[in-house]
């Protein structure tokens, strides 16, 4: 019934035509390099923190397991537009189908809203083991965890259907280029001929449950844990529990402004060329830091790698 409501009223376009970035041959194999060695280093990084987890017992906490969660979701989301970014910057096809194109929308905000959800878990994770630490194997315990991660994928699921649903249920007659480097909800809309004057306020509205009321979670959780790391005497065990939010708030700055920005604001008040740039960042750039940030800042991580590294030339 819903894929009928989505399909029913598209109109004459059964592609649509995405134009990327420039179309310059130099500048094309420039980005095309770039964005291959930065998708294969984020495969990588986020692969070897999974892997890490994974083998070293010691990681095997709520903390780690979340965290493992996060690099998955990374790896799924740069893989649902950054493949086929490369593939139209190596080629002078940049079509994409109707139905591929409500297939990636819909994939990429799965993996984006649960990724919002993620954050919030995580910053309630640190409070717990900072504010309340005698009780967090109690409270943070294995089926706590996985019902949370599984709400991640439900909201995800949930979010992106409503989403997708009012975007691509609107008449597509043409033009169909859309100025972006994939399927995302704002810049298709502007190929919509009827009024989105709804759509804004459902995004909006959307946006503020998906990515508000996460935030404000996260920003009372650490209001939380700044207020008890204070009260701790030792210096050094201030400089700790500093140092093991510092990557979750870096983490949490740089996805959740760029997403704020192109979500909840009006489509009239965007810019083509500025949501593209947006859409990196919280899209391909994110997910590429993240792994560096957590592994350099953790010894945890840091400690199973070289664990890792030395039995391996031990066996040698």
């Amino acid at each position: 019934m819903i894929q009928e409501f989505i399909w029913g009223n598209h109109s004459s376009v059964s592609e649509f035509i995405l134009s990327g970035f420039s179309n310059e041959p130099q500048s094309k194999l420039i980005l095309f390099t770039f964005f291959l060695l930065l998708y294969l280093s984020t495969l990588l990084g986020n692969g070897l923190i999974i892997t890490l987890i994974y083998l070293d017992s010691r990681l095997h906490t709520p903390m780690y397991f979340f965290l493992s969660i996060l690099s998955l979701l990374d790896v799924s989301y740069v893989t649902t537009t950054v493949p086929q970014m490369l593939a139209h910057l190596a080629q002078s096809k940049k079509t994409i189908s109707y139905t591929g194109c409500v297939a990636q929308m819909f994939i990429f905000l799965v993996l984006g809203i649960a990724e919002c959800i993620l954050y919030a878990i995580m910053a309630y994770d640190r409070y717990v083991a900072i504010c309340h630490p005698l009780h967090y194997t109690l409270i943070m315990n294995r089926l706590t965890c996985v019902v949370m991660a599984a709400t991640c994928w439900t909201i995800g699921f949930l979010g992106a259907l409503v989403y997708t649903v009012f975007t691509m249920h609107l008449p597509y007659c043409g033009p169909k280029v859309i100025n972006h480097f994939f399927c995302e909800v704002p810049a298709v809309l502007k190929l919509a001929c009827a009024d989105t004057s709804l759509n804004d306020q459902v995004d909006f509205f959307l946006g503020f449950i998906l990515l508000l009321i996460p935030l404000s979670l996260i920003l009372a959780s650490y209001v939380h844990i700044f207020a008890a790391i204070l009260r701790i005497r030792s210096t050094q065990g201030r400089l700790k529990s500093f140092s093991t939010c510092a990557s979750h708030i870096t983490v949490v700055t740089m996805f959740y402004g760029p997403a704020m920005v192109m979500y909840m604001r009006p489509g009239s008040k965007s810019s083509p060329e500025h949501d593209k740039k947006l859409a990196l960042f919280y899209n391909v750039v994110s997910a590429f830091l993240n792994p560096i940030i957590y592994s350099l800042r953790n010894k945890d991580v840091k400690g199973a790698f070289l664990k890792v590294i030395i039995k391996k030339d031990v066996l040698q």
